[in-house]
């Protein structure tokens, strides 16, 4: 029989047993809650992200929206101005082009806000809705294997107790079998110890009644052993056998207890990260592809953003006075150009059209020159100190209108908190105390500037009236006259020469290339830096006079003049120099990377032209391809020239991208220029005049009109004189 104790810790064993399976029974029950939270929260944030994107959509469309009709609202007013003509020309000047890049950057950002909106209702938020939908049904399915490995272990559990209670049933047999046994044994030491006693504690006795007391007792000794030897055999046998189930019991239950243990391991282990696995698959991988897909988005929208912003940096940093100057002149040149000189009109007949330096009106015309020549000094040098005040007062103010406050970076550098932003940087820059100093000064300076240049102008047109006035007296007087007559008759007979001979080269091409070939191919900035428009117009007229104002050795014109009396020969032209009959055939050479192909396709475009046209072309960049040699002194590589000979050489069709071809152009004129020897004929196939490099031992060109070249190369620091400080660029200005 089991003792009490015993029985008590085997009630404790079970009690643990039974809590324990309880709260892995509990964990099981929390782990599937646990799960259907975290599908909630899932479905939860995909739907919270579908809202999000949808009302993204809803503001990106409103925003474009708002943009086009901005964008809309000037281009119409733009469009609805009576002077069309008015409108294009005014189209090419810088600000003007800023303000339609700023437009057109309005528009496009319109449009990729459109597109965003669009992706974000027909491309991102189906994606999260599919996520969700995916993620539903993966979960549903993994749950089932959940609750199925759970009840799985709960079966392993249960049978892991099962074979504890029969390891515990057979134990207890086994002890009470044993119990039993020991028993037996006891009560036959007992019963074999009584006999022994027994016969120490009798009497000695005859023989005789010894012999018959042992035959009245012998028989009731045997059956009494022999009874307890049979319970002690039964016994042992009912004890093996328990013992042995006993045994077999604990075996069991030891292997299922292992079992057991290597089950709950493996599905808190390994099963429940499948069954997470199960419940992810695919959507990470897919959130990220829908969070990939809004990035490639916005990168688009930003690349797109800033390829338009660096456009329009371009066209700001391309702000430029004096280029604009020059544009508009070159635009309304009837309006600006001199007007045609006053002749004398005679009276009644009166036919003396000179001064007259005869006695006695010599000695007067003498004095009266000399008078005019100690005017001319004074004012001279009073003038050049109203020009010097006036210079230094305009760079005071460039220096006042160019400081560089436009850098807002500060007002972007945001903490990671929520608030509101607020641009404290130029709120602080607009209640800065200096500020309405800083106008009053520069309204101050520009007021001054103004009354100098008023002072100085007058002083310059009193000198310019002056100076005529004794140059006059002086030519009559003789001085000087047999020297320029000569000169002027040389220059003139020369010019009619050119015109009459019907040469290929046109005179203003000729003289222009020559005079820059001796004295200009080191001139920094050449055909980029704008002359004199005074200048460029005195020259012009003199060549359509007939004359050739840059015959010579004389090098006292302006040598960006003489470049923009070039350029503006080939922009006065009624059709361009390549005609737009051929536009497309040569922009098309220009996705090939191969410039040697380029070449080759130019030439075969080129072939169909007139051959007068050829040779121009041919003695043009011939030039070019000779001046961007020295582009390490003039600054002016085959780019750079190509950017300043592109739009004058080759104009844009109309109904054609002018951003987008005038690139195109760009970059096929740089082709000529360096491959000019390649794409045009050479003297035997293409006869005419050509350009030669001055100082090879040639003449400059086979006319028969052209000077011979200079033995003097010009020294690399020379400096092209300007006439007039009111055409001097502003940053040229010290």
């Amino acid at each position: 029989m089991t003792s009490p104790a015993k029985f008590r810790k085997d009630k404790e064993i079970v009690a643990e047993y039974e809590t324990q399976v309880k709260e892995i029974r509990a964990q099981l029950v929390e782990q599937l809650k646990c799960l259907d939270q975290q599908c909630e929260l899932r479905v939860q944030l995909l739907q919270d992200l579908q809202d999000f994107f949808r009302k993204k959509a809803e503001i990106e469309v409103d925003y474009s929206r708002n943009l086009e009709k901005l964008a809309e609202r000037f281009l119409t007013k733009t469009r609805s101005t009576k002077d069309h003509l008015l409108k294009k020309e005014h189209s090419i000047l810088s600000p003007v082009n800023c303000w339609n890049l700023l437009l057109l950057q309005v528009k496009r950002e319109s449009r990729d806000h459109a597109t965003l909106s669009d992706l974000y209702l027909n491309n991102i938020i189906p994606r999260f809705a599919q996520i969700s939908e995916d993620s539903g049904r993966l979960f549903k399915k993994s749950k089932e294997v959940g609750v199925q490995l759970q009840e799985d272990l709960m079966k392993v559990l249960n049978e892991l107790y099962t074979v504890m209670k029969t390891y515990h049933m057979y134990n207890t047999d086994s002890m009470n079998a044993e119990s039993k046994l020991k028993d037996a044994e006891k009560q036959e030491e007992k019963q074999m110890g009584r006999s022994g006693r027994q016969d120490d504690r009798q009497t000695p006795r005859s023989p005789d009644t010894l012999a018959s007391i042992k035959a009245d007792e012998k028989p009731v000794r045997r059956s009494s052993v022999k009874k307890i030897e049979k319970m002690k055999e039964k016994r042992q046998a009912k004890y093996t056998e328990n013992k042995l189930k006993a045994i077999k019991a604990r075996n069991e239950y030891l292997l299922a207890l292992e079992a057991t243990n290597s089950c709950v391991f493996k599905y808190y282990i390994h099963d429940l990260s499948d069954i997470i696995d199960c419940c992810d698959l695919g959507y990470h991988a897919s959130l990220h592809r829908a969070l990939r897909t809004y990035l490639s988005a916005e990168q688009n929208v930003e690349t797109s953003k800033h390829s338009g912003l660096e456009t329009l940096e371009a066209a700001a940093e391309s702000l430029e006075a004096n280029g604009d100057k020059q544009k508009m002149m070159e635009t309304y040149n009837n309006v600006f150009c001199p007007p045609a000189r006053f002749d004398f009109q005679s009276h009644m007949g009166d036919t003396m059209g000179v001064v007259c330096a005869q006695q006695p009106l010599e000695s007067e015309l003498l004095q009266r020159c000399q008078q005019l020549q100690s005017r001319l000094s004074t004012l001279k040098i009073e003038n050049e100190e109203v020009k010097k005040t006036m210079e230094a007062t305009l760079s005071t103010i460039q220096d006042m209108v160019t400081v560089e406050d436009y850098d807002v970076s500060e007002c972007f550098h945001h903490s990671n908190s929520m608030e509101s932003v607020k641009s404290t940087f130029s709120e602080s820059y607009l209640s800065k105390p200096s500020l309405a100093k800083r106008r009053a000064n520069q309204q101050e300076t520009e007021q001054f500037y103004f009354t100098k240049l008023k002072e100085f102008l007058e002083g310059r047109n009193l000198i310019t009236k002056l100076e005529a006035k004794h140059d006059l007296i002086d030519k009559t007087m003789g001085e000087s006259q047999k020297t320029d007559c000569c000169l002027a008759s040389g220059r003139r007979n020369s010019a009619v020469r050119k015109q009459e001979s019907g040469e290929a080269i046109p005179l203003m091409v000729e003289s222009c290339i020559r005079f820059i070939s001796r004295h200009g191919l080191q001139h920094e900035g050449i055909f980029r830096v704008s002359g004199s428009q005074v200048e460029v117009n005195d020259i012009k007229n003199a060549f359509e006079r007939g004359e050739d104002p840059l015959a010579g050795d004389q090098n006292d014109h302006d040598m960006d003049s003489i470049a923009g009396v070039l350029k503006l020969y080939f922009r006065g032209l009624d059709h361009a120099l390549f005609p737009k009959e051929v536009f497309h055939d040569l922009i098309s050479c220009v996705s090939m990377e191969s410039l040697q192909e380029r070449a080759v396709h130019i030439k075969k475009v080129l072939k169909s032209l007139p051959s007068k046209t050829l040779i121009i072309m041919r003695y043009l960049f011939s030039f070019l391809n000779h001046l961007s040699q020295y582009s390490e002194d003039n600054m002016m590589d085959p780019y750079n020239l190509a950017i300043c000979f592109g739009p004058t050489l080759m104009s844009v069709p109309e109904g054609n991208d002018q951003v987008s071809c005038q690139a195109h152009v760009n970059e096929l004129i740089k082709t000529i220029i360096i491959h000019h020897d390649t794409i045009f004929p050479g003297p035997k196939d293409l006869q005419g005049p050509q350009y030669i490099v001055p100082g090879s031992g040639e003449d400059f060109c086979d006319s028969p009109h052209c000077e011979p070249p200079l033995v003097e190369e010009p020294a690399p620091d020379t400096v092209s004189v300007i006439h007039n400080s009111e055409d001097v660029p502003a940053a040229l200005i010290v």
